[in-house]
Parts: C-alpha cells; structure tokens; sequence
C-alpha cells in the first residue's frame, strides 16, 4: 500500500494545535513528589506509561476504532467513547480528554473531512459522546489510504511526543534528553502494537493505580503548570 505520510506528519507534529501541551496526565503530580526528577526517572515512568496504560486505553481504542472504520462501521466509536469515558476514574484527566477531544474533532473535520468524523463530531455536538482524542486520530487515519501499523505506531509515537515535550517544560528536562528517549523507546512502540492488535475490546481499560491515583491528586496540587 502506498502511504501518503504528509497527513501523518502533520497531525503528529508537535506544533499541531491539539491543546496536549496543556495537559500531563497525572506526570506533574510525580514531579512534584520527586518521583520523576530527571531524564531517567522520566523515561523509565514513561516506559511503564506506555506499557501498563497507553496500551490498554488510548491505544487500544484506536486499534479498535480504526478497524471500525476501515470495515465500514461507525456504531463501535461511540461505544467506545463512552467506555474510555467510564473506565478514567480521575475528573482532571476525563475533562481533559474531553477537551483535546472535541478541539481535534472540529479542527480535523475541517482539514480532514470524513462521514465518519461527521458522524462522531455530531455525536459529540449533540452531546451523546464525550470526546476523546484516541477515537478522533483513529477515524482520521481509518478515513486515510493508511496502514493499520503505521496508524497505530504513530498514535503511539505522538503520545510519547506530547509527554516528552510536557517533561521538557515541567521537570526539566534538555531537548536533547527528550529526543533520546523517543529514540530508546521506539522498539517498546513496535511492541506495543504486536500486543495491541493481539488484544480485544474484553482488554479494554486495563490501567496503573499509581497513574490513576496520581492524576486525582494533580487537582490538589498547591502550584501547577499543566491542567491535568
């Protein structure tokens, strides 16, 4: 299959306008507690991200989602946007979704328009869904002359990104140091994927209760620089 990777470069960028810039996801409350304090600590926390909840979650929606979509569907993304919904205990984190969500949704639709994404955007105006970004992304690339792997890796990719470019404001972090961890985790992506497309929608919502615990006390931090 001949793959047109401009669109994908350019909804992985970080400079797209997504608003998860905004958000680290129960990060800043391990930065906080000196949990993560330098670039090591930050990658082996991101490592465990990926593996223990990444996958299970975001990343698994998407695989499901964009299977739905390449099979003709619809209905799936809506059920599966009420149960990312359901299975996120922490508020900051499923209003944070909630966000990107419906920003991607209405930005993609006018750069990437699909009856797919018209269907689920509707749904989100109409507020019967909630709006996540994994769901967005997915239906974007399903609509897309793109490959189920490549899709996936770089959804996985993009999150990390977004993560990376968070640490490198919030702990600190160098650039050079994030960007070197992207390097060292790009064969745990690859792993990922093999584990996501074993997986099926009975897997879904499988999470670390460290994380969950983390993003429901970010709300009760004294100082914070990211909104979840």
């Amino acid at each position: 299959m001949m793959i047109n990777w401009m669109p994908l470069l350019q909804l992985s960028d970080s400079q797209f306008p997504s608003g998860a810039f905004s958000h680290s996801f129960g990060f800043e409350t391990y930065i906080q507690q000196d949990v993560i304090t330098d670039a090591g600590s930050f990658k082996e926390a991101l490592a465990a991200f990926l593996d223990r909840q990444l996958a299970f979650n975001d990343g698994l929606a998407f695989w499901l989602a964009y299977q739905e979509v390449k099979n003709g569907g619809v209905d799936l993304i809506l059920e599966l946007d009420h149960l990312l919904y359901a299975s996120t205990p922490a508020r900051e984190t499923r209003e944070g979704n909630q966000r990107v969500g419906k920003r991607l949704a209405k930005l993609c639709l006018d750069l990437y328009p699909s009856p797919p994404l018209e269907q689920y955007r509707k749904w989100l105006m109409e507020k019967e869904g909630y709006g996540h970004p994994a769901l967005v992304f997915a239906v974007v690339y399903g609509s897309m002359e793109v490959s189920g792997s490549a899709a996936l890796e770089t959804f996985l990719f993009t999150s990390l990104s977004s993560m990376v470019q968070n640490a490198v404001r919030g702990i600190p972090i160098g650039q050079t140091d994030g960007q070197k961890i992207l390097v060292a985790l790009q064969p745990h992506i690859q792993k990922t994927v093999r584990r996501i497309k074993e997986a099926s929608i009975e897997d879904l919502g499988a999470g670390s209760p460290g994380l969950e615990i983390a993003q429901m006390m970010h709300e009760r931090l004294h100082v914070r620089l990211f909104m979840s």
